[in-house]
């Protein structure tokens, strides 16, 4: 995950062997993408930021034509296309012309083309990008949905700091660089800290008793930083404080701490 313009989308399309790389070496699934590029293409399937299908054809024509580029047969092309449409449940859009569908129906549509030939690795670029929060579940159901059921590993790119909640990994990204990578729950425990919110009205005499705590004012309550949820606990019996909620860390506070900036910067 990064900021715009941080490497997310040059990194994936290095991956794809879409774009070349300046230095290094790259190996997906063991074979190097300058040598063996066509051995690492059979092995991968890609939904782009923006839809590289015909507007003008329907589902099935655009799925058919993608197949041919496979070398499909057209019975295996049509028994493909069966099985996709039957887990992304296109039946009822597969003769619709791809211009007239929803941004849910076009983005689920997208996924089934790039695993037509049944890769190993699917990447992903920022598949809910300009998705409202509805379709951006519909979507995410339709990942998790694909782990469990395959072996297929899904790598994607995202600047929403909720969608790495149920990754497996998380690599940020600033600038070309990584600066962080590791599960969420561990990149939450090393660089996010823990809130007590406490309910009640700013005075001079609760700054004075704060004022050894790392505390600020937000509406009618203070925030005190705690490192975790011991000296949370610490600090609510320390100061008698009845009206609280603990709030845990989350990854922008995450992505706040090892990259200085804040997504929408």
């Amino acid at each position: 995950m990064g900021i715009n313009g941080a490497g997310k989308s040059t990194t994936i399309n290095i991956l794809c062997t879409v774009l070349e790389k300046t230095s290094g070496s790259v190996k997906i699934g063991g074979y190097d993408i300058d040598k063996q590029r066509n051995k690492v293409k059979d092995l991968i399937g890609i939904v782009f930021q923006n839809s590289v299908l015909d507007k003008q054809l329907t589902v099935k024509e655009n799925l058919e034509s993608r197949a041919s580029y496979y070398g499909m047969t057209k019975k295996k092309s049509k028994q493909r296309i069966m099985e996709l449409s039957e887990l992304f449940s296109l039946d009822e859009i597969i003769n619709r012309r791809y211009e007239k569908l929803s941004g849910g129906q076009k983005r689920r549509v997208d996924i089934a083309r790039a695993l037509l030939n049944n890769p190993k690795i699917l990447f992903l670029d920022e598949p809910t990008t300009g998705l409202d929060p509805k379709t951006r579940i519909q979507v995410w159901n339709i990942i998790h949905n694909l782990r469990k059921t395959t072996e297929l590993t899904v790598f994607l790119t995202t600047h929403y700091m909720q969608e790495t909640i149920d990754c497996d990994r998380v690599v940020i990204l600033d600038n070309g660089q990584i600066l962080a990578d590791d599960t969420p729950n561990n990149l939450k425990n090393r660089y996010a800290q823990n809130s007590v919110v406490w309910y009640t009205e700013h005075t001079e005499e609760r700054d004075a008793l704060l004022a050894e705590t790392n505390f600020e004012h937000i509406n009618s309550a203070y925030r005190i930083r705690t490192k975790d949820s011991t000296e949370a606990l610490e600090i609510i019996n320390k100061f008698k404080i009845q009206d609280f909620e603990v709030i845990k860390g989350d990854m922008d506070d995450v992505f706040l701490s090892v990259t200085g900036k804040r997504l929408g910067d």
